[in-house]
């Protein structure tokens, strides 16, 4: 069935599902399967809460952009306990599509995917093949991700997105995931890697029970990265809608950044740069050639959004055009 076909689909099966659960009225844990995949999505529930976003004004050991500290308050949802993985990732880009129509600017239009230029396939070298299988699946645009959340919300029924900047802090801090005496028990990062991301799952998880937030790869949120948001953040699950294509926020820290980037607190941002070794004109939309440190995990609020709400997170792709 055609990606359009199910985007049709899912949101009948929307309604299906809020009828039949009463909006998920059972709050727990649970995995996600797929419909001809062997594998499933470990979703972990989170109870939402008020909490200080941010790190204190006088700590000259944080950067200026993860100041002020601030009250925000989300609400409840759950997120993945592990980053999505190759075989996660590759249902989507192949499983789905096929190699031929996922190059094809036609084919992915007919697919109900938006796409300005053709997707440039995976090349092959080294930042697609430190890998597969239970690795995070890398390399892929913010664009990219939310795609993927869009066909995981169009194959399930369920509405499934990028945590906000202010979710995946909160997860962070809630699970007391920098709090450990030794970091290298909980994160993979540059003094305990061979030069690679590694399998997801392998360290300690924080105290709610989810792995790999700090180190391995850095993590797509859905926010705009604004080195002053925090001065004029809402309080109520603020999210920065980007409206650029750069930069937008990553959080966590990866396999090559060094302890003080692994943090709670920690913003990162994109760059142009991570598209250097696109041969594409434009750049292509779905793949940071030069960002084999960058995945993502996904996110589902436990009161799903009406349809137009839903629509809101589907951001339009954006063209790049080259390096300046």
């Amino acid at each position: 069935m055609k990606l359009k076909s199910y985007l049709k689909l899912s949101f009948a099966a929307y309604i299906i599902f809020n009828i039949k659960t009463g909006s998920a009225q059972n709050f727990n844990s649970y995995s996600q399967t797929l419909e001809g995949e062997s594998f499933s999505i470990e979703m972990v529930a989170v109870k939402g809460n008020d909490f200080v976003m941010g790190t204190l004004e006088n700590d000259a050991s944080r950067n200026a952009d993860e100041k002020p500290q601030h009250h925000v308050t989300v609400d409840d949802f759950w997120i993945g306990k592990c980053e999505i993985t190759w075989e996660q990732y590759d249902a989507f880009v192949f499983g789905e599509f096929g190699p031929e129509k996922f190059k094809s600017i036609t084919e992915l239009n007919n697919l109900g995917i938006d796409a300005v230029s053709g997707a440039t396939p995976p090349y092959v070298d080294m930042s697609f093949n430190m890998g597969k299988g239970t690795s995070p699946a890398v390399n892929m645009t913010q664009y990219a991700a939310i795609m993927y959340c869009k066909w995981l919300t169009s194959k399930t029924g369920i509405f499934y997105r990028l945590p906000t900047e202010a979710e995946w802090e909160y997860v962070c801090k809630k699970g007391k995931t920098d709090e450990v005496t030794d970091l290298k028990n909980v994160a993979w990062f540059d003094k305990n890697t061979n030069d690679k991301y590694e399998k997801t799952g392998l360290k300690e998880a924080n105290s709610l029970g989810i792995h790999d937030m700090l180190g391995n790869v850095s993590e797509w949120v859905m926010d705009q990265y604004d080195a002053n948001y925090y001065k004029s953040s809402q309080k109520n699950n603020p999210w920065n809608k980007p409206t650029e294509l750069y930069p937008r926020v990553v959080r966590g820290g990866s396999w090559k950044d060094t302890k003080d980037k692994l943090c709670c607190t920690s913003r990162g941002q994109s760059n142009q740069k991570w598209k250097k070794r696109d041969p594409q004109i434009p750049k292509s939309n779905w793949w940071h050639t030069n960002a084999p440190f960058v995945g993502f995990r996904v996110v589902r609020p436990k009161i799903q959004p009406s349809k137009e709400d839903i629509k809101t997170y589907w951001l339009n792709a954006i063209e790049d055009y080259g390096l300046n």
